[in-house]
């Protein structure tokens, strides 16, 4: 989740048995129909490897259909007849057939009830898939674009980078002998992605001198991140629950508890979810075996429970967990596991997105899916953060200018003293970050703000002194981007709180009990990931090679 974006689901189209016959005899091809295999997902949201279970019954239950059922299957076939053969601007086709049933499906799946209900095309599914387990041939690289520099800011562990010696700090310089300074980060990742098992030669500039490395493409599993950031406190991001984040997630916490790790601060925020399976075997280790993870309850009213499976890591003596608005669903999950069976959890930043509901996806042979709602979820002791969110122990906020940014300005505008817009207030925030002396951050230009202005804009050597112009506030922005990528000591204060809490500078926070208890008759937990992004973090503007 903090940040919130709206993501919109498509619905998918289910075809009659008179209409598969009849398709049947016009093109003598085999019609979408459901698979025998069952995909379970939760993209931005949670999937469950025993969902099957349950959706089985109400496909079943829905085979005896009543008279009002089969009027209403009746309208819609003479429905879809009438306007495929003599609507004035329909077309007598088979793509125009086929077009009204997926807008058909679309009405039947888009509601104002569920949202994270939806039907996905062949493409969106692939890419469903792909965000969820992050993964892609490359060499292994986290990297932020600030003042024409391409800073590497992580490498990922046992990745093509890392054996070939890429360091965080590392400028892209060249790829290939071209010239990267000024291109964009889609562009460079176009030209270091590749094949597995090619080649690419990549010019880092390292304190200055230029450092030539040739690096094999290969796999690369990024959903997850791990560091030493301190003598015993480890480190470790998670950034989605896909397929292979348990395994990753392993080899991190092997290498940090090799180096002394007692403490741990587990990075959550912006994690909007992924594969339950992959929930429970993270879980598994930080807590006993057979320790329960989540309940699930279904329309019919059981509950299904799963729980850890070994592996737990004993040496972890406590935990922080950061969160934000874009923390939902699986993420969620974990963070109330964790919180309500451990007594050495702490949670800080600010509250969740609240996400209670769990999906599953069923495919159709045209590589099209259906996601749809089967059970809600709840936490070990029976809590609903549905709607509310969880709580941190401990309220933290970065600085408001990571909330506020807006990035497009508009052209030929400049801005000077007595005016007020969006951009100056962003401009404001801006400086403020960066040390400059703002009066105020209202967005109304004052004498403050020009002085500042003045300043920065002599510090970069730009011209235009004291007024707000494109090329001011895209230097802005680009150096608020670098700053907080190089240097998290200062401007990230949630981390920074952790890593005190875990040094045992902590007033005590106890974590109440602010969640609505659930009994078989109450509500509906909602926990699919749609982001309603409420802020607009510069943690999310890093890329991946």
């Amino acid at each position: 989740m903090e940040d919130k974006k709206t993501v919109t689901v498509k619905l998918e189209k289910h075809l009659w048995p008179d209409e598969i016959e009849e398709k049947k005899k016009r093109r003598n091809k085999t019609v979408i129909r459901w698979m025998t295999v069952v995909v379970i997902v939760v993209a931005f949201g949670l999937g469950y490897g025993l969902g099957d279970k349950k959706p089985a019954k109400s496909m079943v239950a829905s085979v005896s259909t009543t008279k009002q059922e089969s009027f209403s299957y009746t309208k819609l076939k003479l429905v879809n007849n009438i306007l495929a053969k003599d609507w004035y601007f329909g077309e007598d086709s088979e793509a125009f057939n086929e077009s009204l049933v997926e807008k058909a499906i679309l009405g039947m799946v888009n509601n104002e009830t569920d949202i994270h209900t939806s039907y996905m095309t062949k493409e969106e599914t692939e890419n469903f898939t792909t965000s969820i387990d992050m993964g892609f041939v490359g060499i292994g690289v986290q990297f932020t674009t600030a003042e024409n520099m391409n800073m590497v800011t992580r490498v990922f562990a046992d990745s093509p980078a890392e054996k070939a010696g890429v360091q965080a700090g590392d400028i892209i310089y060249k790829v290939d002998g071209v010239v990267v300074e000024d291109a964009m980060s889609d562009d460079i990742a176009a030209l270091v992605k590749g094949e597995e098992g090619s080649h690419v030669t990549i010019t880092f500039l390292r304190q200055n001198e230029e450092v030539e490395l040739d690096i094999i493409r290969g796999k690369v599993e990024n959903s997850a991140y791990g560091e030493m950031i301190d003598e015993n406190i480890g480190y470790i991001e998670i950034y989605q629950f896909g397929s292979t984040t348990a395994s990753v997630i392993k080899s991190y916490l092997d290498n940090l508890s090799a180096q002394g790790m007692k403490k741990l601060i587990i990075d959550l925020r912006d994690n909007g979810g992924g594969y339950l399976l992959a929930l429970v075997d993270i879980a598994s280790f930080f807590l006993p075996e057979d320790t329960v993870c989540i309940q699930q309850e279904y329309r019919d009213g059981t509950r299904e429970v799963s729980k850890t499976v070994g592996g737990n890591y004993e040496n972890i003596e406590e935990i922080v967990i950061l969160i934000n608005g874009n923390t939902a669903s699986a993420s969620e999950v974990l963070t109330m596991a964790l919180k309500e069976q451990r007594n050495d959890v702490t949670i800080v930043g600010t509250t969740s997105y609240g996400k209670g509901t769990v999906q599953v996806s069923r495919p159709f042979t045209d590589g099209t899916t259906l996601k749809y709602t089967t059970s809600r979820w709840l936490t070990p002791l029976g809590n609903w953060v549905n709607g509310v969110g969880i709580v941190p122990d401990e309220e933290v906020f970065l600085h408001e200018i990571l909330y506020n940014i807006v990035y497009t300005f508009p052209e030929d505008t400049v801005y000077s003293v007595d005016e007020v817009s969006e951009f100056v207030r962003t401009a404001q925030l801006a400086l403020d970050m960066l040390g400059y002396d703002v009066k105020r951050t209202d967005g109304y230009f004052d004498s403050s703000t020009s002085s500042a202005l003045v300043s920065f804009q002599r510090s970069i050597n730009l011209e235009n002194e004291g007024k707000l112009d494109n090329d001011t506030y895209e230097a802005l922005i680009s150096r608020v981007s670098r700053e907080w990528a190089l240097d998290k000591e200062t401007y990230d204060t949630q981390l920074n709180r952790a890593i005190d809490i875990l040094k045992g500078n902590q007033e005590s926070a106890s974590f109440e009990n602010r969640y609505n208890k659930i009994d078989s008759e109450n509500g509906i937990a909602d926990l699919s990931f749609s982001y309603a992004l409420e802020e607009t973090l510069l943690r999310k503007e890093y890329a991946g090679l």
